[in-house]
């Protein structure tokens, strides 16, 4: 049981410690604005040392493709236009089971407006059993679980690419109506840089696929991010505060993260606004409704992305400001973006401050603890049916159900 009382003593000290910290982070901000500021001059020259020099910096700070001041107005999308998301849940695999299986359900969300056509809302579920499905990743060194995770970030791509070929089947559906595909999170999965190729092509392969198939129908593909903790254009922002006249990390800086005798890791000149996000310069800059510059993540991951690298754009929607994120054919088409992005606004003000699409698909996809206990029930009706016996949970899942305590 938590005793307040003592936990009441140490938010005291928290607090101040709070207090602190709020009033640095206003310091560094005021900061990365007068870099803004200045780096807004010569930004072409920032770029070209970023292309040059980019084997000789130490960080990853992302592309801008448009004036580094621009603050744009987002117009508002057509009355008429159809929105799809997906999302997904699971079970994972416990030894304490009746059954060592796990469970992958997608949510899938097909809104359509002004078109007097009832929208779309139910999710596929699918059980994996097979020896093959449980132990693959095993030889990698992956756990189940984490392999669980990366096959649902795949199935979620595969039923969204599945969702726009229905949609482009309609005649004369996308001809007219614009559409869009949402996605819950951001379109790089950093998760893949830990995986040896063999398993990374196993989950890229076929997302890409899928992206292929929106791309050729003509379907903009948007992922949300919302609470972005990201710092690539803040990382931009470092290129103007290095006092070189040629950003060089490996000449100049060779003791930068280095972990000195009091447990903190060196720090560069340049690095003079850290821990600071995207989110909160942005925040200082953009009214509802705007949206910054865009710009192109230098991810080392995405050189395996193809024709799909990855735009962003920060988006202040009222409530937040949100990472907005898109393949390179929807960034490189500026009417496609445009409407996308009119398209994002008008779900966020549906959804009271979340885009509704991606809240329903994940309320779609979401297994409670009343269909976690119907789904081991059916699950035990068939084993029994299949002769088995002794079925049933271990001794310590069942003790921990039913406490007296």
């Amino acid at each position: 049981m938590l005793d307040l009382t003592k936990l009441a003593q140490q938010m005291q000290g928290m607090s101040q410690h709070m207090s602190r910290e709020v009033e640095a982070a206003r310091k560094r901000l005021e900061v990365a604005e007068s870099l803004l500021q200045t780096a807004k001059l010569h930004q072409d020259q920032l770029v070209q040392h970023q292309e040059n020099l980019a084997n000789r910096i130490l960080f990853n700070p992302a592309k801008p493709v448009e004036p580094i001041d621009a603050c744009c107005y987002i117009a508002a999308p057509p009355k008429v236009h159809t929105v799809f998301a997906t999302d997904g849940s699971q079970i994972s695999p416990s030894a304490h089971e009746i059954a060592y299986c796990y469970l992958l359900n997608v949510g899938r969300i097909i809104l359509y407006y002004g078109q007097s056509r009832h929208p779309v809302l139910d999710s596929i579920p699918e059980i994996y059993y097979q020896p093959e499905d449980l132990y693959i990743s095993r030889q990698w060194g992956i756990r189940t679980e984490e392999w669980m995770g990366y096959r649902r970030t795949v199935s979620e791509a595969v039923i969204l690419a599945e969702i726009g070929e229905y949609l482009s089947m309609i005649p004369g559906n996308l001809l007219s109506i614009p559409t869009l595909a949402m996605v819950d999170g951001s379109l790089t999965y950093w998760f893949l840089e830990q995986l040896p190729s063999e398993a990374r092509n196993l989950i890229l392969q076929p997302i890409l696929e899928a992206w292929d198939t929106l791309r050729l129908a003509g379907i903009p593909l948007l992922g949300y991010v919302s609470a972005s903790r990201s710092s690539e254009t803040v990382s931009f922002l470092r290129l103007e505060a290095c006092p070189h006249d040629q950003p060089n990390c490996i000449k100049y800086c060779p003791t930068v993260g280095i972990i000195d005798s009091q447990g903190f890791s060196k720090k560069a000149p340049c690095q003079t606004v850290e821990p600071l996000r995207d989110t909160v310069i942005w925040a200082s800059k953009l009214q509802p409704g705007q949206r910054s510059p865009l710009w192109r993540s230098q991810a080392r991951i995405l050189d395996l992305y193809d024709c799909h690298q990855v735009y962003f754009c920060y988006v202040n929607v009222g409530t937040e400001i949100a990472r907005i994120e898109v393949p390179a054919w929807v960034a490189e088409n500026s009417e496609q973006l445009e409407l996308a992005l009119g398209m994002m606004i008008a779900q966020v003000k549906k959804g009271y401050g979340y885009p509704v699409a991606l809240a329903e698909a994940h309320n779609q996809a979401v297994v409670r603890g009343g269909d976690r206990t119907r789904f081991f029930a059916m699950l035990e009706q068939e084993m029994i049916k299949a002769g088995m016996k002794n079925i049933g949970t271990s001794y310590k899942e069942a003790r921990k159900r039913g406490s007296i305590a």
